[in-house]
């Protein structure tokens, strides 16, 4: 197969901290490359530096054997290179038409021939099954449509090349198949496809060849049919990976919370709930099994405080609580680790240090005068403390946290949420989008906190999530509780079936 892409001797380095460190990357025409590794292994820095929002310290990049310079993301597209970030790039105030043409090469001037433009988008839309509503606002589309938008908005430009960054990270199973069928039908008209995730059955499923990624260095690169999915988890985190055996704790200390007949827009069976009634002991983690969007999200908010209940009693420790907002939980000392850490857990534009101390402020021992004068100093060596504690992996604790990998993070958040000693810690979809290694260090610290004495609610659409961790499993469905079952030998098929609602 003909070669499309060589990156060679490819080092990124931010200050004294290797990003990527000598890497060398070859893709070739019609193919499905993954890139895989742990988050911060480099594989995000290593494709930023391929669609030019960062240049390599080193190294030299070939595109159809013509060395070439890629100094921003419009030179990248000028090149034929698209790229689908893990957190779509649309303008929600838009169109799905709109967002396609936006920096349309065939626009002179101001004037847009619509029409033309229409005919040429449709065209590609039938040629590769990429089905998208040209006329709805991006508001008003799923996820899924979004992300047939970003590679509908790519070929449009002329993409040869498309890099699809944790493309299966917010897709349902059924959405996943439909993107599968989309790259096999992009690699069989020629184009290539660079696909980075941390899922070993989709990686085996949708790959050409693998190239592994481990501390900024490559590792190795693959073809599918060598190796295994064992095999790769072994080759990313550089160790044998030993199946986990938590212990499964059976008696629990006294409810941390304690939910009776608990309704909230009770008529929508995905985005309500109806009659639940639940508990959560200290030192035990309960999880909360079932397909995403049965009103999961909904009980997360209001044992956070977030949402108020139509009807129905929330106990906190023995009281019943009559006020429901975010802050008299945390107050209660209820953590949480919400299910988009971007939107809703971290301040993107804030430091790794400022996000860590984010809930404390006011503690006498990083401010004074009521929180008015910080103490600088204090904040800097408690969050190089929690930076060591936690293995968060950045250029420094002054660095912003949307520049860091999605595991790391996720850690910024445990450090924040489990430093404050809770009481209650509600932790939902908290490895979602995270490799082996992260997803195991979340485990583990959830394990530890359980073993603490607190009560952890851990709410999951990984059913083996769910199964590693759990000491009791709630399962539900359309809002409702379905059955409530052991942690230590759980019986398999009657939780499976009670997820589909039998």
């Amino acid at each position: 197969m003909q070669e499309i892409l060589r990156m060679e001797h490819i080092t990124k380095r931010f200050g004294d901290m290797y990003a990527n460190r000598d890497i060398n990357f070859e893709v070739r025409r019609g193919e499905v490359h993954t890139l895989l590794g742990e988050n911060g292994a480099g594989k995000s820095t290593l494709m930023n530096v391929l669609f030019g929002l960062y240049q390599p310290t080193e190294g030299s990049i070939y595109l159809n054997g013509n060395k070439v310079k890629i100094d921003s993301p419009a030179q990248a597209v000028k090149l034929g290179i698209g790229m689908v970030h893990q957190h779509f790039m649309l303008v929600e105030a838009m169109t799905v038409f709109e967002n396609i043409i936006l920096g349309d090469r065939n626009t002179k001037g101001v004037f847009i021939d619509r029409d033309a433009r229409r005919k040429e988008i449709l065209e590609l839309s039938q040629q590769y099954g990429l089905d998208v509503e040209m006329d709805k606002p991006i508001t008003e589309i799923a996820v899924g449509a979004q992300q047939r938008v970003e590679i509908l908005k790519a070929l449009y430009k002329g993409a040869e090349l498309l890099v699809l960054d944790e493309p299966t990270a917010a897709l349902t199973d059924i959405e996943v198949e439909g993107l599968f069928q989309i790259i096999k039908k992009l690699t069989a008209e020629g184009k290539s496809v660079i696909f980075i995730s941390h899922k070993m059955r989709e990686v085996l499923h949708i790959s050409d060849r693998i190239t592994i990624l481990r501390a900024g260095e490559s590792v190795c690169t693959l073809n599918r049919e060598e190796t295994t999915g064992e095999d790769l988890a072994n080759l990313m985190i550089g160790r044998e990976l030993v199946p986990s055996q938590y212990k499964k704790i059976e008696d629990a200390g006294d409810a941390v919370i304690k939910l009776t007949d608990v309704d909230y827009c009770k008529e929508s069976k995905h985005n309500g709930l109806n009659g639940v009634s639940l508990s959560v002991g200290r030192g035990e983690i309960v999880g909360i099994a079932g397909v995403d969007g049965n009103g999961q999200s909904q009980l997360a908010q209001v044992v956070t405080g977030v949402i108020t209940p139509d009807s129905g009693e929330v106990d906190m420790k023995g009281s019943r609580v009559a006020k429901f907002t975010p802050n008299g939980f945390i107050i209660e000392k209820v953590s949480h680790i919400p299910e988009d850490r971007n939107k809703m857990g971290l301040i993107g534009s804030m430091s790794v240090m400022d996000n860590i101390v984010l809930k404390t402020t006011e503690l006498p021992e990083f401010s004074s005068g009521n929180g008015l004068y910080l103490k600088k100093k204090a904040i800097k060596e408690y969050a190089e403390q929690m930076q060591k504690k936690y293995d968060i992996r950045c250029a420094s604790i002054e660095q912003e946290t949307r520049n860091l990998s999605g595991g790391n993070q996720q850690k910024v958040i445990l450090a924040r949420e489990l430093e404050s000693d809770p009481d209650l810690l509600v932790a939902v979809h908290p490895t979602r989008g995270l490799d082996i290694g992260a997803a195991r260090f979340v485990h583990d610290t959830m394990i530890a906190a359980r073993d603490n004495g607190c009560g952890v609610l851990l709410i999951s659409a990984d059913f083996d999530e769910i199964l590693e961790v759990s000491d009791r499993i709630i399962v539900m469905f359309e809002g409702e509780i379905m059955g409530e079952y052991s942690g230590k030998n759980p019986p398999i098929n009657e939780i499976s079936l009670a997820m589909a609602g039998k």
